[in-house]
């Protein structure tokens, strides 16, 4: 898979949708066009009855590393077609009428947070980790971070995972309730294997109403989520901050948001 690819691999076998990020040489970076590969593979999907299950994973040593800040030009305007793709993959993962299993296998980070945690059941080694890297180049959580995040832990959690943009090792995710399991590194391809087989097994009409219910109760918000991160991010991408960010990042130095 070359990086001028979406870097997306989808494959269906034996009623199991599989999307893979196959990026591992930017570890599984999102382009907009990765994001728009993901968000077609589950609309495409999305009334296929003989899909009973999907997974979204990743290739390498990493779930997904954020957005792909590569060669990034901070002459251009801002643009929000990274965000709505970002918006789409989670909207379409939700909406998606059969369990989704994320496989956390790495770093899940920036965007990469979004796109674990829209999954209905998210799972992850145990050498895994979380990042909101975001507010590290001047940014604030997208792709419904803001509404996940805090569904699942909690504001004091959520607040403090997103402005400290510190990791939250796998355990202490679980812990929290940020996700479903772990697995220690190297069981976590059975797991996730005997843990898909035992949902592409089940009742599918009782696992999508169930899906459903729980997504309509806890996260009332996301919708609304999509919109002020959007309007957000918009105006802090224009910014001295995300620019300083930005070059930071490139130059692999602390940001000097001070200056």
């Amino acid at each position: 898979m070359t990086d001028d690819l979406p870097g997306v691999d989808t494959t269906v076998d034996d009623g199991v949708l599989r999307v893979t990020l196959n990026r591992p040489s930017r570890m599984n970076a999102v382009k907009t066009e990765t994001l728009d590969a993901i968000a077609d593979a589950f609309e495409k999907y999305a009334d296929d009855t003989s899909v009973r299950v999907a997974v979204l994973a990743g290739v390498g040593r990493a779930f997904c590393s954020g957005a792909d800040l590569s060669g990034r030009d901070l002459s251009a305007p801002p643009s929000a077609d990274t965000i709505d793709a970002a918006n789409r993959v989670t909207a379409a993962i939700r909406a998606f009428p059969r369990p989704v299993v994320g496989a956390v296998n790495g770093v899940a980070a920036g965007v990469g947070v979004s796109l674990a945690l829209a999954c209905d059941l998210t799972v992850s080694k145990e050498s895994g980790y979380f990042l909101l890297a975001f507010t590290k180049i001047g940014l604030m959580p997208d792709g419904g971070a803001s509404a996940l995040v805090a569904a699942s832990i909690g504001r004091a959690r959520a607040l403090k995972m997103a402005l400290l943009a510190e990791r939250l090792p796998a355990r202490e995710a679980l812990a929290s309730g940020l996700i479903a399991d772990v697995y220690a590194d190297d069981e976590f391809d059975g797991a996730v294997e005997a843990l898909v087989q035992r949902l592409a097994d089940g009742p599918s009409a009782a696992f999508a109403s169930t899906k459903n219910a729980i997504n309509d109760a806890t996260l009332t918000e996301l919708d609304n989520a999509f919109e002020r991160e959007r309007e957000g991010q918009l105006v802090l991408l224009g910014s001295a901050d995300f620019a300083e960010g930005v070059t930071a990042f490139q130059e692999k130095r602390v940001a000097n948001f001070r200056r």
